[in-house]
């Protein structure tokens, strides 16, 4: 007899599990014309926020928010599976053994998407989108449980990074599979918007897009800026640890909120590729400072797919700096590397 199914929070579009709380500045001078400017917005189905320190020589944030936007709207276009018209949802309704021309920015993430699968022997993909609306957790899914060994059997048959194949200027595909981006698209997103701030001469901001955040100089009064880790509870938001950010980009992957439950089984959106179901194990949530917001965005999710030992050797053997929230009987235990702390300013609970 089936049990009954229970569903944690999420955000309903996206479903991304948002662990960072961006600690929002005051709106002041700093006696030098200097001054913190802050806009926000909706994009990918969740929201952005903008803040940076306006020179008198830099733009205003009017014409900063447009560029900003134009870029969300970009990306939209290009890597959206919720609208048909995006290249990534043309490319999905294509059948087998076909190839579609393809704008730059897809073909560097699928490039991405191959290295991340290569070192992870397969278990990030960005392949799993029939997975995951066979779940219930994906754009075109119906009802969240678990599926039938025949039905997951056919689906993993259109799961697979090995059967896509760049020729030039096309993205190819031997077989009906579907490309899903969610692990990388706003983490490119913001290095994106970043690398636009500093083209208008802006040298101190931080830029955020549906929880990935990249951040550099500082804020008007030379603080540093500050992000929460938030604990992974859906009742309240609790700060794990505070960060002080300045040249990087930091991402959190995580299955908190994002799940369902059925005859005593907790099954969550995070999908090692390799088995075609939910992980299992106890890792909770995985924070990744980087260089690169891309970077962090998808080495997040491939630590959080490996799970709190594997990954643990991932991120130490890769130098990437990691911070990890674990499932434990008496609640959650953290654990950080040398490479985070290194990257990440200080410390409080």
């Amino acid at each position: 007899m089936a049990g009954a199914v229970l569903r944690g929070d999420e955000d309903l579009l996206t479903g991304r599990w948002v662990g960072l709380v961006v600690l929002v500045g005051v709106m002041s001078g700093c006696g030098n014309g200097d001054s913190l400017e802050r806009f926000d917005g909706p994009t990918m189905g969740s929201r952005y926020s903008i803040q940076y320190v306006r020179h008198t020589s830099t733009p205003g944030p009017k014409a900063v928010q447009s560029e900003v936007e134009n870029i969300l709207a970009e990306v939209d276009r290009q890597f959206s599976t919720y609208r048909s018209d995006s290249d990534t949802e043309r490319f999905n309704a294509l059948p087998a053994g076909r190839c579609q021309v393809m704008p730059g920015p897809v073909l560097e993430l699928i490039r991405v998407g191959e290295q991340l699968s290569s070192q992870s022997d397969g278990a990030f993909d960005l392949t799993v989108e029939p997975l995951l609306n066979l779940w219930g957790f994906g754009p075109q899914s119906r009802e969240e449980k678990v599926p039938t060994a025949d039905a997951l059997a056919l689906t993993r048959q259109r799961v697979g990074y090995g059967h896509l194949r760049i020729d030039g200027d096309r993205l190819c595909k031997d077989a009906p599979v579907e490309v899903d981006f969610n692990s990388l698209a706003a983490g490119y997103a913001v290095d994106r918007i970043a690398s636009r701030l500093e083209a208008l001469g802006i040298d101190s901001y931080l830029a955020e897009a549906t929880g990935e955040l990249k951040a550099a100089g500082h804020k008007p009064d030379g603080s540093a800026w500050h992000v929460a880790l938030e604990e992974p509870r859906d009742d309240q938001q609790v700060a794990e640890r505070i960060i002080a950010v300045d040249g990087y980009g930091v991402s959190t992957s995580g299955d908190y909120r994002n799940y369902f439950q059925q005859n005593g089984q907790r099954y969550s959106h995070t999908f090692d590729a390799r088995t075609g179901a939910p992980v299992l194990h106890t890792l909770a949530s995985v924070t990744v400072i980087h260089p690169s917001a891309l970077m962090a965005d998808g080495l997040s999710t491939l630590l959080l797919i490996l799970g709190p030992e594997r990954g643990w050797d991932y991120a130490e053997t890769h130098d990437i700096g990691a911070f990890f929230v674990i499932r434990a009987d008496t609640g959650f235990v953290t654990r950080t590397n040398q490479a985070f702390e290194r990257l990440a300013g200080e410390k409080t609970k």
